[in-house]
């Protein structure tokens, strides 16, 4: 018996003792709780300092740290007020010297954007960074980009649901950025002024095709037709006469639901991809004309920027210009039979297909023009880099190069280095190659910007089939219950193919159009970021 006491007094002792470390470790978790983020995000801080002062160098004196590091340049007053801050806030006695390097190293790319332009300079960036100081496609981009979404997305009632989306970002954005979100909503979120433009840039193209979920509306003026007689009310534009002055802006609303709508917008949609198409290739054309005059590049203008543009309006800008002429004149001539027959037969008469006196012999200057600018492009840039490699490394057998330029005024794979052997082969089948590249790329090109029409046709297709089908179909019944039931499957079509799938296809079919038709004119994108030393990285990487 008093060993059994002995033995409980003992467990209470050592339970008591328990609850009492318990309870300490309790209390000093909850201590040590309240304050782990604040500790581990400064054990975070320091050592990312420590970890960046371990990339400095000691001075031959062993009395000084050297650190070299790119800044921009707008930012050289705010670092030397930084080091003078730190010099007196760790009172110091000898101050920071703050020296600008000369080197020929390529530096990094840095672009000023704020929160409207940085989702544009991220659809640029996700193709290649800008080689420093190359011309940056963004600032077009801005622009070119949600118009050509729009010209595929035409409808304004589409374009007013994309719109309220994107001001619900926009609205709540304050709260939505500090909050953790999953993978679609946060890139929906940081694409939401892209979304913006792409919205307002919808609605316009949908007045011009004059589409409200694919209903026409007489909003600018009463249609110009009117029915001769019955005839024409059953949806063909038989017996329909021309009563009043032109609708004023965008399609006429009697066209939509005629026999001729389809044959009317293909061609009118089709005709006017190739005019966007072909203006905006003779942008990028002419942004690598100021690349090359930045980069004092006289080669690249005379033998890469001229026989370019006289290749591509040679011929698609005369196409460009026959559909515009064709407009203008109301002609009935076959524009693809002439840009045909002026390559297999460019001596025979037009007959019913000249648009315009002297065509025939304008054919004639174009097509040899745009044979002459072939080899103009291929033969002339490899023999002169040749000569002007020659030339240098005459000078630099006798004195060493004074010219900090000198990577500039070759191509960096051409021996951009000094030193390398020219491999004049090699220069030869690279320029061979970009010939060839640009002649067969001028043709797909422009057959590439069909998909502005191609997508733009099946979008207004798809949501007359949604109205016409679904909704009309479901009013038609006179019942309730069918006509809830028809209004939900609308609703839910609207939104999940017109809204989504229909968004997502035509921003990727317009992000093609500027990675590879646009920017393959001018942009190299071979260079990489500036990433300043920043505290916000710590969330991300150790």
């Amino acid at each position: 018996m008093h060993n059994s006491q002995k033995v409980s007094g003992r467990l209470l002792e050592l339970k008591t003792t328990l609850d009492a470390g318990l309870l300490h470790r309790n209390n000093l978790l909850n201590t040590i709780g309240a304050q782990f983020e604040q500790w581990d995000v400064l054990v975070r801080k320091e050592k990312s300092i420590h970890h960046t002062l371990n990339m400095l160098s000691l001075d031959v004196t062993k009395k000084c740290l050297v650190a070299e590091g790119w800044s921009p340049v707008f930012a050289t007053k705010q670092i030397q007020e930084a080091l003078q801050r730190a010099a007196l806030d760790s009172n110091s006695q000898v101050n920071a010297i703050f020296q600008v390097l000369q080197t020929r190293e390529l530096p990094p790319t840095y672009f000023r954007t704020n929160k409207f332009t940085s989702s544009f300079q991220g659809i640029i960036d996700s193709y290649g960074v800008a080689k420093y100081q190359e011309a940056n496609p963004t600032v077009y981009t801005v622009v070119t980009f949600p118009f050509l979404f729009a010209v595929m997305f035409g409808d304004w009632g589409h374009g007013i649901c994309l719109l309220l989306a994107a001001l619900y970002f926009i609205i709540r954005e304050k709260k939505l950025s500090s909050q953790k979100l999953d993978d679609i909503t946060e890139m929906t979120f940081g694409g939401r002024y892209v979304i913006l433009l792409m919205a307002i840039f919808s609605i316009y193209t949908g007045f011009i095709y004059n589409e409200f979920f694919s209903v026409p509306f007489a909003i600018f003026a009463p249609s110009a037709y009117d029915c001769r007689d019955l005839s024409c009310r059953d949806a063909t534009t038989v017996g329909l006469i021309k009563v009043r002055d032109t609708y004023p802006f965008g399609v006429d609303p009697v066209w939509h639901g005629t026999r001729s709508e389809l044959p009317f917008l293909n061609s009118l949609k089709m005709k006017m991809s190739i005019l966007l198409g072909v203006a905006q290739m003779n942008l990028g054309i002419v942004m690598s004309y100021f690349n090359a005059i930045f980069f004092r590049n006289s080669v690249n203008v005379w033998f890469q920027f001229i026989p370019q543009m006289i290749f591509l309006n040679s011929l698609f800008g005369y196409l460009s210009l026959l559909i515009i002429v064709k407009w203008a004149t109301g002609s009935q001539a076959d524009l693809y039979h002439i840009l045909i027959y002026m390559f297999l037969s460019p001596t025979d008469d037009l007959g019913e297909n000249q648009l315009f006196a002297g065509q025939k012999n304008l054919q004639l200057v174009l097509l040899l023009l745009a044979v002459i600018s072939v080899p103009w492009m291929l033969l002339p840039k490899p023999f002169i880099l040749k000569k002007q490699h020659e030339a240098r490394h005459g000078v630099e057998s006798y004195a060493p190069l004074q010219s900090t330029d000198e990577s500039l005024q070759v191509e960096s794979n051409h021996d951009s280095h000094g030193h390398e052997e020219f491999e004049f082969s090699e220069v030869f089948v690279h320029q061979l190659i970009h010939t060839i590249e640009f002649v067969l790329g001028a043709v797909s090109n422009t057959a590439s910007y069909l998909r502005l029409w191609a997508l733009s046709l099946a979008h207004s297709e798809l949501s007359s089939v949604f109205y016409e089908k679904v909704l009309m179909m479901a009013w038609g019944y006179n019942n309730v219950i069918i006509l809830i039931v028809g209004l939900i499957v609308f609703i839910f079509a609207t939104v999940g193919v017109l809204l989504v799938m229909e968004t997502l296809s035509a921003f990727l079919h317009a992000l093609r159009l500027h990675w590879v038709e646009f920017q393959n004119k001018f942009y190299e994108g071979d260079g990489y970021k500036f990433h300043p030393f920043s505290f916000s990285w710590l969330d991300d990487e150790e």
